[in-house]
Formats: structure tokens, C-alpha cells, sequence
């Protein structure tokens, strides 16, 4: 029990969901960083075994609004200088794109609920590869663009770039493999203005949720265990 795992946490419902049983499992000790309220810094960052930056409602450029956004992505930035195995989900891939220098931007548009998939050739040869047809869960409006020197993983109509890795210590996803489907009403009470203002009915992403959240539960345990598997 002497591995170190940071999640940086956006916002309190989204958090490590299926993987910190995962984590746990293998030894790691988890600790949640509080954005915005703890201090993040890059020797905190750098010393931990494992990072994941977990997602959240807000833009990696809105640093006049969330001034912390500033430290946060430096310290991102220097633990992907040393090398060391970082997970980013959402806001979180968005934040590890930025720090290695590729633009993160808004769409205009929004990508919220349930949707399959299509994987790159290096996405079928990538731990995302037994994905299939497995319906994720999207929640976004903003894109990133791959990082130089990464291999584009997967996409989906009109957002292609879903999904990036380097080596096998980075991975970055737009997607939400995280969320344990029984938890997924804490995202549509917190989320219910964004869902409102997009037109989009809970009872929709609800229904979704319990026709495929065990098939996507199941194919995201053995993603992410084969991402850590790969450590």
C-alpha cells in the first residue's frame, strides 16, 4: 500500500467512479485534490505514483474566471515533463492537451449523452480496442486537439479527436468511461441547467443509462485495467 494515486476533482459527483476500486486493488492509496481549493503545485503532482485529472464544467481557458486553472495546468504540465503516468478525463484530457501545447477550444455545440465510438487504426491497436459498439457516456462542448507526437485513438461525428496516448503512461479522454451507472443522477441533478439550456431531457440519458451501463461498466473496467495493466 505504498503507491500514491492524486485525482484532481473539478467538481464533487465527478469523481473516480469505477476506478478507484481499481486503484485499490492494485495498492494504491487515493487522494483527492479539491481544484480551486487545495493547492496544486508540480512538486505535489510530481511525487505521486499516479495522476488522474477528472472532468468538470469549465474551460481550460477561462482562466480569468478560474484563476486557479493557472497552477493547476502548470503543475500538469511539469508531471508530463517527467514522464509520469497521468489519466485525463474531459476537462482533465483537455487540461493535459493544453499543457503539451495543443488547443483546446469550444465547438458551439454540446455532446452530451450516450454514443459508440469509432476507433482509429492506432485506437484498435490501443487499449481502447475492445470498446466494440459499447454505447459511452459524451458530456462536453469544448475540443481538444491532438498533442504533437501522440496517436489519435478514437472519434465520433463531428468530434474527431476523442481520444489520444503517448507512450503508455498518457491517456487522454473527451469520453466518460468513470461514471458507475447507478451514479449517473448525481450528474443530471448537478448538470441540470446545462441539460436545460441544451433542451435535452434526464429521462433520456436515465433510460440510457440502464440499457447499456452494465455492457459499458464491464468494457470500461477492462479498459482502464489494461491502461494501468500497461504502467
Amino acid at each position: 500500500m505504498n503507491r500514491t494515486a492524486l485525482a484532481i476533482r473539478h467538481v464533487a459527483f465527478e469523481d473516480l467512479g469505477l476506478l478507484e476500486p481499481l486503484l485499490a486493488e492494485r495498492g494504491y492509496r487515493v487522494r483527492y485534490l479539491e481544484a480551486g481549493v487545495d493547492a496544486i503545485d508540480g512538486h505535489l503532482l510530481d511525487a505521486a505514483d499516479l495522476v488522474v485529472v477528472l472532468g468538470g464544467p469549465i474551460g481550460v481557458y477561462e482562466t480569468d474566471r478560474y484563476p486557479f486553472l493557472v497552477d493547476e495546468s502548470a503543475a500538469i504540465a511539469s508531471r508530463l515533463a517527467a514522464g509520469k503516468p497521468t489519466l485525463g478525463i474531459c476537462l482533465g484530457a483537455q487540461l493535459i492537451a493544453q499543457a503539451l501545447g495543443a488547443e483546446v477550444a469550444p465547438t458551439g455545440r454540446a455532446e452530451i449523452g450516450f454514443g459508440a465510438l469509432t476507433l482509429t487504426d492506432e485506437g484498435r491497436e490501443s487499449v481502447l480496442k475492445d470498446i466494440g459498439e459499447v454505447p459511452v457516456l459524451h458530456w462536453h462542448g469544448d475540443q481538444f486537439a491532438i498533442p504533437a507526437g501522440a496517436k489519435r485513438l478514437a472519434q465520433t461525428t463531428g468530434f474527431p479527436n476523442q481520444a489520444f496516448a503517448i507512450g503508455e503512461h498518457v491517456l487522454g479522454l473527451q469520453f466518460h468511461l468513470e461514471v458507475e451507472p447507478e451514479q449517473l443522477e448525481r450528474w443530471l441533478i448537478g448538470h441540470a441547467h446545462e441539460l436545460s439550456a441544451h433542451r435535452i431531457d434526464p429521462k433520456v440519458l436515465r433510460d440510457d443509462a440502464a440499457l447499456h451501463g452494465a455492457a459499458l461498466a464491464r468494457a470500461a473496467r477492462g479498459i482502464l485495467d489494461a491502461w494501468l495493466d500497461g504502467l
